[in-house]
């Protein structure tokens, strides 16, 4: 997982590599039409083309049914009836592209997670280290320590969460850059990454995962932890990146779906894609 992780997320890497110095939301346009058309491509080629195109004439056709005979009730449920068969022969045209599509844009959402989902913490701003221990091991009696690289402060020692398996510590962050969090815990020692500061667009990886599947799978953004240290995970929460528009801040995936749903709309007639 570690390998596959690496190899998608260094292929992203290079697709955003030039827009990294410009705003974000030229990084963000650039994915969303990248995925309209992939989104596109897949539809083409793994649904009924032709069986789209027959159901939605189909719907049309009895759509104007309604309003030509208005004055028929009879006809009106007739014609309602073909509306809902018609719709639902769409329906399982659409099913299975929708299936393919699932597996290549999950992956896409993990890694725009990872580059737009949260931004450095600010010089003088606060977060929370937290280490998770794995089932069975108790934080009262692990011996764990942190050290902090110049640059952040650390400023509080060890609070220890016997219910939760949590060993916290609360962090100052002073100068720019990129940090690396050394735990210690008897005689193994482990890293957590912290970014601070900085104007362009880079992956920021809240969570150091474990050995459980999932954390890997959702957390591509550091290597996993040996699994013979029994720490579950290691988590620095970085501040939440939100997208200006007009006033707004749009949380990414917000402005992600929109833009491919739009892209993908505009670009179908170009590409011949029923949708």
């Amino acid at each position: 997982m570690a390998t596959f992780n690496a190899a998608i997320g260094g292929l992203f890497g290079l697709a955003v590599l030039p827009f990294r110095a410009m705003n974000p939301w030229i990084a963000m346009i650039v994915v969303s039409v990248l995925t309209g058309l992939l989104m596109l491509a897949i539809f083409r080629w793994t649904s009924n083309q032709e069986g789209i195109r027959r159901a939605k004439e189909s719907i049309k056709a009895h759509l104007l049914e309604l309003r030509l005979y208005k004055d028929s009730m009879a006809q009106q449920m007739r014609s309602q009836g073909r509306i809902l068969r018609a719709n639902g022969r769409y329906i399982l045209y659409a099913l299975k592209p929708m299936v393919v599509m699932i597996v290549p844009v999950m992956l896409l959402l993990i890694q725009l997670n990872l580059w737009f989902g949260s931004r450095p913490l600010a010089a003088g701003e606060a977060a929370i280290l937290r280490v998770k221990l794995a089932d069975g091991r108790s934080p009262l009696a692990s011996d764990i320590s942190l050290q902090a690289p110049r640059g952040i402060a650390v400023e509080t020692p060890a609070l220890r969460i016997e219910e939760e398996r949590e060993i916290d510590w609360r962090l100052r962050a002073g100068a720019a850059g990129d940090y690396d969090l050394t735990l210690r815990l008897g005689s193994a020692s482990f890293t957590k990454s912290l970014r601070v500061g900085g104007t362009r667009l880079a992956p920021i990886s809240n969570l150091r995962p474990g050995r459980t599947f999932l954390d890997r799978v959702f957390n591509p953004g550091e290597k996993p932890l040996p699994p013979e240290l029994g720490v579950a995970s290691v988590e620095v929460d970085h501040p939440e990146r939100r997208l200006p528009l007009l006033g707004l801040r749009l949380h990414w995936l917000v402005a992600y779906f929109a833009l491919s749903i739009v892209f993908g709309f505009a670009l179908k007639g170009v590409f011949k894609v029923e949708i």
